[in-house]
């Protein structure tokens, strides 16, 4: 058998590792995946994570594979038995960030920055602006961190700092002093520390180091330091010259410095190893083609295979009736506008990050007379401006070279613009010549920018407008809902041309809502005065909700999600309004109104008479579900690109956000109903979507698909169809709209014509042969079919 490492993926699974499901657990569905038809195992973060972590996101050591998930024997393990299965190995890549855990002194580089300061060897790990927070009382032109994590202000907690040996303790956290200081009286002491410790509720205004996003828990590392990426890769490097590892997945590039930089470092440290990236495109976005990678993870398939599912009438005719019902002066795109724009102002999550780019112009303003006196408060201003109208995630513009025609079209200054609106943005796009403040301003900008992109859009907008939850997914655009079939065809033949070994994907771990979940909501857009009359009734059985909005989301998400057990729905409600942020948040949580809230949601749970109608609902609902459910799965697994299967999405899954998508997934169980599993019955998902993914999955492991080409129907129908061919031997064909064809009367007279040659479909059994063939005939048994000829 050819060596999983000497060839591409033809598709993957991803695995989320955590303490409940280790390498040995892995290890021991090696066999069901390699018969599932995957080609390499996605592996979530491997190094040492913070105890008990469940997603590995909060690496602590760099120097070591997670004794947690079993530690490198057991990792080692599970290579050899991939390997030994035809299986590769795709790890979890964090570049970006680390822990800052407690106790602290798990990250070690960082307990000793704490310690010895910015002269420490380990300072240039980390994005730290040194110059924001006065120093020690006998350094204060050094500068030191701010630790925003006391739970008052400090002096209201003094009481509960108390030295032991030479560490600082504060309830489970612990710092340690600075040499010569354990003997000191603690006011004295804290006054000579390298760090400062504050309230938390400080972190989004004081903050000097750059954050993962907005979680003062994941510090910046900085990677563009040669020393650093060595520190930080060598034992994925090491683990992959040694056979180990396959491939990589980089998460959250946009919050690098140089992305491109890291990718070229990596490629060259890797031997150009497979790797692909968390990018999230905006819109018509593209990748930037001169990254050395094979593609991203798969948003911008997610989006348009989502979209041609998705009817774009019925979605904005919900998104003007959830704009009448709850008074939203907004649409979907002021929505997101406004998210930016709270994320930078003065007090929002991201004015920390806001100011530091402020205090970068400052500094560049005195360098020279000729960039001299322009405003503080002008130049914020222009920040914010800037930041909140930035139509994508961030620039790629590097020091030194001309800046991307996207950025120079992005950043140019609109007419009328002021004198400090025109620096900003020319100093954004690296043209106002070389300095290091010059130079650290134009890379800086575009780490920001991303992080207000995802936290305003993604991370705010998002549970927010509420008129059709499925639309509001990573690198969604809600505002203009639905994709044409020509439009998808078009994606599609991109893809194959530009990025052949890009993933595609339907759900991640950190999709809001499940593939399944929002084959269920898609089916809304298509019947959007009988949703609206429908929920009426059940806020009228229910009683008024405490906010409107959030009735929108509580009955999509146990449409979404039913039968959907209540803590599970109470947990996504909370969640959903802290990250709105209109009527509480995560730093101010109103416990009023959430009680209010999951009053209301645990008592229309429970309802006697609510809960079967909603039953009843999503009984309704099903038939059109299931079609949109497999005809997602049949374009994801058929595409150009490397399908990416989330765990347990080879069966329904109906999960929703974070932590609920997370838990793991019984791969023993899948496994026996593989082996069992008879020919499925029309109407019985869970086996019609596992032979479905496990038949294309056959398929494409068995040798190249071949060119993409579009198919079309002919007939009066011929709308309702999405299909393509790879190659001269398979084709691909997908029901789309499925409400709106029943209710026009089902494909009639509409047909597809089949190549010459004797064609079976590997999802029935049925044979076919060249020719116009009708699509009521085609799709008698299933609303989709994988044709394969000479099969």
């Amino acid at each position: 058998m050819t060596s999983a490492a000497a060839r591409p993926p033809t598709a993957s699974y991803r695995l989320q590792l955590q303490p409940g499901f280790t390498f040995d657990d892995a290890r021991r569905a090696v066999p069901y995946l390699a018969a599932l038809g995957v080609s390499h195992l996605h592996l979530s973060p491997l190094l040492e994570a913070a105890p008990g972590s469940t997603h590995g996101y909060d690496t602590v050591d760099h120097g070591r594979v997670s004794e947690q998930l079993g530690g490198e024997g057991a990792l080692r393990a599970l290579a050899a038995q991939a390997h030994d299965h035809g299986l590769g190995l795709i790890a979890d890549v964090v570049p970006n960030h680390m822990a800052l855990p407690v106790p602290e002194r798990l990250n070690g580089p960082l307990w000793e920055v704490l310690r010895n300061g910015p002269d420490d060897p380990h300072a240039a790990w980390f994005d730290v602006d040194w110059t924001s927070q006065r120093g020690p009382v006998d350094a204060p032109e050094r500068g030191r961190l701010l630790l925003p994590l006391l739970g008052d202000r400090l002096g209201a907690v003094l009481d509960q700092l108390a030295v032991d040996g030479e560490v600082l303790r504060y309830h489970e956290h612990a710092f340690p002093l600075r040499p010569g200081t354990a003997g000191l009286a603690l006011p004295e002491l804290l006054a000579r520390q390298w760090y400062r410790l504050a309230w938390w509720k400080l972190a989004d205004e004081q903050l000097n180091y750059r954050r993962f996003f907005t979680v003062n828990e994941l510090i910046a590392v900085r990677p563009e330091v040669p020393e650093v990426f060595e520190a930080t890769h060598g034992v994925l490097l090491r683990l992959h010259r040694e056979g180990v590892l396959d491939g990589f997945r980089i998460d959250h590039p946009d919050g690098l410095a140089d992305p491109r930089g890291y990718l070229r470092r990596l490629a060259e440290a890797s031997g150009g190893a497979y790797t692909v990236v968390e990018k999230i495109l905006t819109g018509e976005e593209r990748l930037p083609a001169d990254w050395p990678c094979a593609g991203t993870t798969g948003y911008d398939a997610l989006r348009r295979i989502d979209g041609v599912l998705t009817d774009r009438r019925g979605a904005e005719r919900l998104a003007a009736a959830y704009r009448r019902d709850v008074g939203e002066p907004l649409d979907a795109a002021g929505s997101g506008r406004a998210g930016r724009a709270e994320m930078v102002a003065p007090g929002g999550a991201l004015s920390a990050e806001t100011a530091r780019l402020a205090r970068l112009v400052g500094r560049i303003c005195a360098e020279g007379p000729e960039l001299a006196d322009h405003s503080p408060l002008a130049v914020r201003r222009a920040l914010e401006g800037l930041l909140t109208g930035y139509p994508v995630y961030r620039p790629y513009v590097v020091p030194g070279e001309p800046a991307p025609p996207e950025a120079v079209a992005a950043l140019a200054a609109p007419e009328g613009a002021s004198d400090t609106e025109r620096l900003v943005r020319e100093l954004a796009l690296g043209r106002l010549g070389r300095s290091a403040a010059r130079d650290e301003f134009c890379l800086r900008f575009g780490q920001t920018a991303s992080a207000v992109a995802a936290k305003g859009v993604e991370d705010t907008a998002f549970y927010r407008f509420n008129a059709l939850l499925s639309l509001n997914e990573v690198g969604g655009l809600p505002e203009r809902p639905g994709v044409s079939p020509e439009a998808f065809h078009a994606w599609c033949a991109e893809q194959e041309r530009e990025w052949p070994g890009g993933m595609t994907a339907l759900s991640t771990h950190d999709t809001k809502r499940s593939a399944d979940a929002r084959a269920r909501l898609a089916v809304l857009a298509e019947l959007p005065e009988v949703w609206a009359a429908e929920c009426a009734a059940w806020t009228s059985a229910a009683g008024p909700c405490p906010d409107r909005s959030s009735a929108w989301l509580l009955w999509q998400t146990l449409v979404a999600a039913w039968p959907l057990p209540v803590e599970r729905l109470v947990g996504v409600l909370v969640k959903s309004a802290r990250e709105a942020k209109l009527r509480t948040s995560w730093k101010e949580p109103d416990e009023g109104f959430e009680g209010r809230l999951t009053r209301y949601a645990r008592g229309a749970a429970a309802d006697p008479v609510l809960g079967p109608r909603i039953a009843g609902f999503v009984r309704l609902l099903e038939p059109f579900a299931r079609v949109n459910s497999l005809s997602a799965a049949l374009l994801h697994l058929l595409a150009p690109g490397v399908p990416d299967v989330f765990q347990g999405g080879e069966e329904p899954l109906y999960t929703l956000v974070d932590p609920d998508n997370r838990a793991p997934v019984d791969l023993g169980a899948l496994a026996v109903r593989l082996a069992d599993s008879p020919e499925p019955r029309p109407g019985d998902l869970a086996r019609e979507k596992l032979h479905l993914t496990a038949a294309a999955l056959r398929l494409r492991r068995a040798g190249p698909l071949g060119s993409y080409r579009p198919v079309a129907a002919q007939g009066p129908a011929a709308e309702h169809l999405v299909a393509f061919g790879r190659g001269e031997r398979v084709l691909a064909a997908a029901t789309r709209l499925p409400y709106g064809l029943h209710r026009a009367g089902g494909w009639r007279d509409t047909a597809v014509e089949l190549p010459t040659g004797r064609w079976t479909d590997l999802l029935t059994g049925r044979h076919f042969v060249g020719g116009p063939v009708e699509l009521s005939y085609l799709f008698q048994q299933s609303p989709v079919a994988l044709l394969s000829e000479g099969a």
